[in-house]
């Protein structure tokens, strides 16, 4: 007995070599991210859906939207569960079903590509994604000890191993390795809140120095303070629908014509090698086939830069350069508003913030702002491809996902 014939959404991202859009972003909205007291997560999202709906004058939310899958981390910011259908009531969707998925940091990078499934399986026209997480009501030792319960319990968690720790592992790694420089970590965050400094919506809006980032206090070595993102509220959600009618409701949609997800073992004390992720490098190869381009081809690119060594390991593993040159990279200015590829426009989770639910959608924001020309004083010139890279925990989920102007 044959089953090919029962799977073919998996036929289309597994051979589809033509660069044809998978799913089409007809709107986008985004919440001010920082510390946004007195609103609940739910509202946030409602923030962030006001502006998708009202840039989409065509749209009839309550009428065309069919689906709404939402990304969150944890329960335990705001003691609720059951996330997807308060979100659904609130933004005004209700009956249409209501999902939460999750992976970790990666959550709503998930939502996309769950989005892009539902789309490509003929099931449903038009979908809603998004994320969302209410985090700064919380204490530091109460957002360390959450965000932990996405590293391996046993072996990591139990023996007091956090995020800045697991990430201070990678970065002793690859400089041991390839010599890689804290210098080079600071010029990521130099660059990232300059970046931000351009974005309204960004939380940190405030330069600093490769002087101050290096002076400031240690976190977990070599990583100081401003090697690490920053504990935010946030929301961001998009509107994705079959190609074929995207111009039913924007003149100016947004294609995605690459999807990858990869995924690793939870446990970093698992690997062979800290200096690179295998879910990146998995989910690059599959989003770069299925888009039919190279990484030299991307215009502008949001990665996953929880820590700033996460961003200079993102750079070796989406092949934006050789391994070990990373560090060269954003030493030479080449992931500048104004280098050869510029990385994290919007600030990224250094500055902008890392609401952990709505960092994958949050990402897509921007992208889908710079391809359409929207981004303001960070707006790329002859911006036509771009790519989005969200991590979940320590790598142990990566979704990629590549975009092009329609």
């Amino acid at each position: 007995m044959h089953f090919r014939l029962c799977y073919p959404v998996l036929d289309v991202l597994r051979w589809n070599t033509l660069r044809k859009p998978l799913a089409s972003i007809v709107s986008a909205g985004l919440s001010k991210f920082g510390k946004r007291e007195g609103l609940s997560g739910r509202e946030l999202f409602v923030e962030a859906a006001k502006e998708a709906f009202e840039n989409c004058p065509n749209l009839d939310p309550k009428r065309d939207i069919q689906a709404l899958i939402i990304g969150q981390m944890s329960e335990s910011f705001e003691h609720q569960g059951h996330s997807a259908p308060a979100v659904s009531d609130w933004t005004g969707l209700l009956p249409v079903p209501a999902v939460r998925v999750e992976v970790a940091c990666a959550s709503s990078g998930a939502a996309i590509r769950y989005g892009v499934l539902a789309i490509l399986s003929g099931v449903y026209d038009v979908v809603m994604v998004g994320g969302f997480e209410k985090m700064t009501s919380r204490t530091t030792a109460e957002v360390t000890e959450y965000l932990a319960m996405a590293s391996d319990f046993p072996f990591e968690q139990w023996n007091g191993v956090t995020f800045p720790g697991l990430f201070a592992l990678m970065a002793t790694a690859h400089m041991h390795k390839y010599g890689t420089r804290e210098e080079q970590l600071a010029m990521v965050a130099v660059k990232n809140h300059h970046n931000a400094t351009l974005n309204p919506k960004a939380h940190m809006q405030k330069e600093i120095t490769v002087e101050k980032a290096m002076q400031s206090r240690i976190v977990a070595w070599p990583l100081k303070l401003y090697d690490c993102s920053l504990i935010s509220d946030g929301a961001a959600c998009a509107i994705l629908t079959k190609p074929e009618i995207a111009r039913q409701f924007t003149d100016t949609p947004v294609h995605i014509i690459g999807s990858g997800h990869g995924s690793d073992t939870i446990g970093l004390y698992e690997r062979s090698d800290y200096t690179y992720l295998n879910s990146t490098r998995y989910a690059a190869k599959e989003a770069f086939k299925m888009a039919d381009i190279e990484p030299k081809d991307v215009n502008v690119a949001e990665v996953h830069d929880c820590f700033t060594i996460a961003e200079i390991i993102a750079y070796e593993d989406l092949g934006f350069c050789k391994p070990g040159e990373g560090g060269k990279l954003i030493e030479d200015g080449e992931t500048s508003l104004d280098g050869r590829i510029p990385v994290n426009t919007s600030g990224g989770l250094k500055a902008k913030g890392h609401p952990i639910g709505a960092t994958g959608v949050a990402q897509l924001y921007e992208i889908y702002l710079q391809l359409t020309g929207q981004a303001g004083e960070r707006q790329i010139d002859n911006c036509n491809i771009g790519l989005s890279h969200n991590l979940g925990g320590s790598g142990a989920t990566c979704l990629i996902h590549i975009y092009e102007r329609g």
